[in-house]
């Protein structure tokens, strides 16, 4: 990406203070307004770092720009991936017309407790010390929950001088750490935790979740004014990920997936999702022509390897992330995408895959719990098929019925890329925050002279 020295684009901006109401003034970026505020995003990671909630607030920082916001981001050096994925970069930079300051923290490995926490420790005392002492009360700050508990930085702030700020919530925690058996359900740990995420919702200007049942979660377990929580998804690179027919993967063909029907599942091979009753289907879908492929690495990648290899699993293989720039490549390689979420799940976290599934112009074939968005967006706009946790037999007949009708799955994947282009796309989301964002600035009563 482009770099450019901070020194030669410095801007100062800011929102007018004016007598429009908050109804007059939040009804879209930019409209009818003076300066914009001066918006500061903080995450632990950040491009060219691997994670990918770093490219995510990357390309949300650059639809900022675009729309006429001056953007820093605050970080750390990359250290997500394996050390052969670090990248050496400046301590200031400018990405893409983004500011982007780099702290110095320790890069220990993350399968480490001991070292993750370090990583953690140098990272959030940094950039608490940074925030305390050259804050500026003319800005807003988007907190993540990178680590998990980030925005408690901002509340801390807010108690010694005027730092105005909001929280997105990508993942719940201490939620997941309770689902996971990481710590003990109704332990100290979780007290204090629930305690120090209600502090830094109550205080934050507003909050951002991906889902309603995430804003269920603020607003139920924390007593936020549900006002102040805005449901705004994720999102995909549409430009990147456009709809190419099967045949014309070199993946596809690499694999030998061209011709039998191929349900793809690519991305985090991690903890939260279903893998049990996909399995089962496959097993009962070893007469047909029919091919389960896996793409990706996480916590759960060596039990699927062990489950294809027990199972007998002759038309299930999992193959390692593909780069970058043979994404499109390696996901056109596919009939149907599948999206799953586990089990008491869904409001903690959020199957991001769906983004780049319905991008790439795929039907959907969803695992969720019955009582899920996922489910209601799957048969209401009819991109796909649904199937509740548990029911192989029930997957393995539908995976049938649309080997038999590619007609049908046609009409779906076209569905599901004009849902992509309402709904998904990373123009829709800048908007979205940008409005966030002017109302947390509205609610701080931030001004220019």
């Amino acid at each position: 990406m482009p770099t450019e020295t901070i020194e030669q684009h410095e801007q100062t901006a800011g929102v007018a203070a004016g007598t429009e109401t908050e109804t007059e003034r939040v009804t879209g970026p930019n409209a009818g307004r003076g300066p914009l505020a001066p918006i500061v995003i903080l995450n632990q990671y950040y491009v060219p770092d691997v994670a990918s909630t770093g490219y995510l607030l990357h390309e949300l920082a650059t639809e900022l720009v675009k729309l006429g916001y001056d953007v820093s981001a605050t970080t750390c050096r990359p250290s997500y991936g394996p050390k052969d994925s670090w990248v050496d970069c400046p301590l200031k930079e400018r990405l893409n017309g983004v500011k982007v300051r780099r702290m110095w923290t320790t890069r220990f490995r993350k399968d480490s407790y001991v070292g993750r926490s370090i990583n953690y420790l140098t990272f959030i005392t940094q950039l608490a010390l940074r925030m305390l002492f050259t804050s500026s009360p003319r800005k807003v700050y988007l907190y993540t929950t990178n680590p998990p508990f980030l925005g408690v930085i901002g509340a801390f702030v807010s108690l010694f001088r005027r730092h105005h700020y909001v929280v997105l919530l990508h993942d719940a925690y201490p939620q997941l750490a309770v689902w996971v058996g990481a710590i003990k359900s109704g332990g100290l740990i979780e007290k204090i935790w629930h305690k120090a995420n209600r502090f830094a919702y109550h205080r934050a200007k507003e909050t951002i979740v991906l889902c309603q049942a995430a804003k269920e979660l603020v607003c139920n377990e924390y007593g936020v004014d549900p006002a102040k929580v805005h449901v705004i998804p994720n999102w995909a690179d549409g430009d990147l990920l456009r709809p190419i027919p099967k045949s014309e993967s070199r993946f596809a063909a690499k694999e030998s997936l061209v011709e039998p029907f191929t349900l793809m599942y690519s991305g985090n091979l991690g903890l939260c999702y279903e893998y049990e009753t996909i399995l089962k289907a496959a097993e009962l879908l070893l007469d047909a022509p029919f091919r389960l492929v896996w793409v990706g690495s996480g916590g759960n990648r060596a039990w699927l390897a062990e489950q294809v290899r027990k199972r007998g699993l002759t038309n299930t293989s999992l193959h390692p992330y593909q780069p970058f720039d043979q994404l499109r490549d390696s996901l056109s390689a596919c009939d149907a995408s599948l999206v799953t979420i586990a089990r008491g799940v869904e409001g903690m976290s959020y199957p991001s895959k769906l983004y780049s599934s319905v991008a790439m112009g795929r039907p959907v074939i969803a695992i969720s719990e019955a009582r899920s968005e996922l489910r209601d967006l799957v048969d209401e706009r009819n991109i796909g098929r649904w199937f509740e946790i548990g029911d192989s037999e029930g997957m393995a007949r539908g995976i049938r019925e649309m080997m038999a009708d590619p007609e049908s799955c046609a009409v779906q994947g076209r569905n599901a890329r004009e849902v992509f282009e309402e709904r998904f796309t990373r123009a829709i989301s800048a908007r979205s925050y940008a409005e966030v964002l002017d109302r947390a600035a509205i609610r701080a009563n931030i001004a220019t002279d």
